[in-house]
This record gives C-alpha cells, sequence and structure tokens, in this order.
C-alpha cells in the first residue's frame, strides 16, 4: 500500500482548500457535525471560519497495530455540543473517506437521532477510490488508495514521559 506524508502546514493548507471549496458552492448550512477523532482538527478549523456551532460524534473501528485494522463501528451515545440544537442543515465532517463506512454509518446516527436534520451534506480533505460513499466535498481524490501519515499520527506513539523528557527545567513548563 503506497503513503503519503503530510507535514502540518500541508494539513492546515488542505483543510482550508476544503473551507473554499464549501464558501464557492454557497451551500448555507446551521451547525458542523465532526466525526472525531479524524475530523477533530477539521471540524475545529471550519467552525471558527464559518463561526458556525461544532458538534462532536465520537466513533471508533480502526485498532491494531498502527490503527490500520477496520472492525466494527461504534459510536457515542450523544453527541457533544453546546449549542441547543444542529438546525436542518448539516455539515458532516471527517479528515478522509477509506472504506465509506464511518460516513454511512454517521449519516445514519444524525438521521436516526437528530430529528431536526432536513439535510446533511458531508465534507472530507482526502477520498479514497475504495469507498463506498462519495462525499458532496473533497479536497483530493486519490485513486490509488495511498494511507495517509497526518502530522499528528507521532503523538499516538510518543510517549507522555518522552515528551517530559525534551522539556526537562520546570521553568520550560511554566503555567499561566
Amino acid at each position: 500500500m503506497p503513503e503519503m506524508y503530510l507535514s502540518w502546514s500541508e494539513y492546515r493548507e488542505t483543510i482550508e482548500r476544503l473551507a473554499a471549496k464549501i464558501h464557492r458552492s454557497g451551500w448555507q448550512f446551521d451547525s458542523i457535525v465532526c466525526i472525531a477523532k479524524g475530523g477533530l482538527r477539521v471540524g475545529d478549523l471550519l467552525c471558527r471560519l464559518y463561526d458556525r456551532p461544532l458538534a462532536i460524534l465520537s466513533a471508533t473501528s480502526y485498532h491494531g497495530e498502527e490503527n490500520r485494522l477496520r472492525g466494527d463501528i461504534s459510536f457515542s451515545q450523544h453527541l457533544s455540543m453546546t449549542a441547543s440544537s444542529l438546525g436542518s442543515r448539516v455539515l458532516l465532517v471527517d479528515d478522509l473517506v477509506d472504506s465509506g463506512v464511518s460516513l454511512i454509518e454517521s449519516v445514519k446516527w444524525l438521521q436516526d437521532n437528530c430529528a431536526e436534520i432536513e439535510e446533511i451534506r458531508t465534507g472530507v480533505l482526502w477520498y479514497k477510490e475504495c469507498s463506498a460513499i462519495a462525499p458532496d466535498y473533497y479536497v483530493s481524490y486519490l485513486a490509488d488508495n495511498p494511507w495517509i501519515r497526518q502530522p499528528f499520527e507521532y503523538y499516538e506513539k510518543a510517549t507522555i514521559e518522552e515528551i517530559a523528557n525534551k522539556y526537562e527545567s520546570v521553568e520550560e513548563c511554566v503555567m499561566f
């Protein structure tokens, strides 16, 4: 399987490109729902750019070595949000659509649990050819289905001890 490596600046730029595509479409939405964990950063930046409420739907399906084994998907019982309602038009975002299971099942979860929603559109950074669903908005179509190495993956292997050792002196860890 080919691999694609991204820097933090490439990752941020890709989110900005997604934001621009959505903006150019002219579609107006009431709120953003991100699929956690991968969609957290995407949702955070989009809610800041669009000044729309953000809700988080926690889901998990990957496990095993380097989180490369896909299993059954499971969801949190509730959305985490501060707004009183999502509104009728929701933008559902994630970092990528691989098999498509997470995106398909997240749409179903929202339809089953949020009666006020009339329209859901989806947005991702990367759309892999192997996906069973085409997102409404995406930045890159990846015909070769690479494993995407995102810049924050470092923290999946790093330990807190390694991080703390990088900042040995107390003065470097000042609390404000």
